[in-house]
C-alpha cells in the first residue's frame, strides 16, 4: 500500500537556520534589518489593533526560558525564547528562539521559523525605529558596550537606517571586541575598540547597552552619560537584571514598549511603579513627544515585545514565495473527513 499524501492544508512552510542565513545573505543583513524596521514601525501606528500581554516567563537559577504571543485579530503569533547567560561557557548561545505565526479564522499555522538568527535582526531593528524617533537628528557615532551576539548587527542597522559612522566598542572580554572589529573590517564603518567604557561612551552621541549577565548590573555609572545623549538599553529583560545606574533613568526622559512588562523587566525595575514613562507607540504615532531638545537624555528601556517578533515573522513570511528559502512540513493532521482521526490512523497500518 502507498503510504498517503499530505494535503496542501497539511504542509507548514518552516525556515531552518540554513534557510534563515540564505535569506539573510540574499537579502542582505542591512537591508533586512531596514525592512524588519519598517514593519515593526508600521505595527507600532496600529498599536492598538494588538493583543497585549507581557511575556510568560519560566524562570530558573539557570536562566530563563519565554514564551511572548499576540495578535492582530487576523493572524496570530508567538516566540518561545530563553535566556541563560551561562550558556557562552558551555560553548552554547546564551538565546535561542523559533517563532510560529497561524490564520486567526481556521487557527491552522501558515509559518515556522528559526528566531535565534531572526531575533538578533529584529531586536537590532527594534533599536533603530527608537532611535530613529529619540536619538539627536545628526547622530554620527555610536558607543556599543558589550560586544556578543548581537553587537554587529546593531551597528550595521544603525549605519544603514541613521546614517551612524562611527561606532565605539568595549566589552569585558577583549576578545569579543576583537571579534566585531574583525566582523565590521569591511562594513565602512569607523570602529574603535575602546579601553573602558568611560572611552566609549565619551563623545557618542548614541549608546547601545546590550549585556547579557543576569544581574543588578552597573554598565553604566551616572557620570557617564552627558546632556543631549540617547540610550537604547536592551540588555535588560528580566526581573533582577538591569544595566544602568538608577540615577541615570532619574534624569532621563524614558520611552518603553509595553509598560507592564517593562516595569517587571526593564532598567524602571528599579523605580517606583508610577515613575512617568512614555509608551513608544505614541511618539511614533505623533500623540506624544520624543525629543523635544538638544540638551535633553532620552532612554529607550527595551526588553522586546511580542509584537516586534510578530513583524519580524510576518516580514520573512512575505519574503518565502519571492526567495524560496523553505521547506514544507507535513505538520497537520488532515483526515478526508475531520471527524475521523482515528480512520486515518489506521488506513496508514501497511502503507509504505
Amino acid at each position: 500500500m502507498t503510504a498517503p499524501q499530505p494535503s496542501a492544508l497539511a504542509m507548514v512552510p518552516f525556515v531552518s537556520v540554513a534557510d534563515m542565513m540564505k535569506l539573510l545573505n540574499t537579502i542582505g543583513v542591512a537591508d533586512m534589518i531596514a525592512g524588519i524596521a519598517d514593519e515593526i514601525e508600521a505595527d507600532y501606528r496600529r498599536w492598538p489593533d494588538f493583543d497585549k500581554t507581557p511575556r510568560v516567563p519560566s524562570h530558573s537559577e539557570e536562566g530563563v526560558i519565554e514564551l511572548m504571543p499576540t495578535s492582530d485579530g487576523e493572524t496570530y503569533g508567538f516566540k518561545y525564547v530563553n535566556g541563560h547567560p551561562a550558556n557562552m561557557a558551555r560553548g552554547y548561545q546564551t538565546v535561542t528562539a523559533f517563532g510560529l505565526l497561524a490564520r486567526v479564522d481556521t487557527g491552522y499555522p501558515i509559518l515556522l521559523s528559526e528566531m535565534t538568527v531572526l531575533t538578533a535582526l529584529r531586536t537590532a531593528a527594534m533599536s533603530c525605529v527608537a532611535a530613529k524617533h529619540l536619538a539627536p537628528k545628526e547622530a554620527k557615532t555610536m558607543a556599543l558596550i558589550g560586544n556578543g551576539a548581537q553587537c554587529e548587527f546593531q551597528a550595521l542597522g544603525f549605519q544603514r537606517i541613521l546614517e551612524i559612522s562611527d561606532v565605539r566598542l568595549y566589552d569585558i572580554d577583549p576578545a569579543a571586541t576583537a571579534k566585531v572589529v574583525k566582523n565590521l573590517k569591511d562594513s565602512g564603518l569607523t570602529v574603535t575598540a575602546c579601553a573602558t567604557a568611560q572611552e566609549a561612551v565619551t563623545g557618542a552621541d548614541i549608546i547601545t547597552t546590550c549585556t547579557a549577565d543576569k544581574q543588578y548590573a552597573t554598565i553604566l555609572t551616572d557620570n557617564m552619560v552627558g546632556a543631549g545623549q540617547h540610550i537604547n538599553a536592551i540588555g535588560g529583560d528580566c526581573p533582577g537584571k538591569t544595566e544602568l545606574h538608577r540615577d541615570i533613568l532619574l534624569r532621563s526622559d524614558i520611552f518603553v514598549e509595553y509598560p507592564p512588562q517593562t516595569r517587571i523587566e526593564g532598567e524602571i525595575q528599579q523605580l517606583n511603579p508610577d515613575h512617568p514613562v512614555t509608551e513608544l507607540w505614541e511618539v511614533i504615532t505623533d500623540r506624544k513627544s520624543g525629543r523635544t531638545d538638544s540638551s535633553q537624555i532620552t532612554l529607550f528601556d527595551s526588553v522586546g515585545f511580542a509584537t516586534e517578533d510578530f513583524s519580524a515573522l510576518r516580514y520573512v513570511h512575505r519574503q518565502l514565495e519571492k526567495t524560496g528559502h523553505y521547506i514544507n512540513l507535513d505538520m497537520i493532521a488532515d483526515p478526508d473527513d475531520p471527524r475521523d482521526l482515528f480512520g486515518m490512523v489506521t488506513r496508514a497500518q501497511g502503507a509504505d
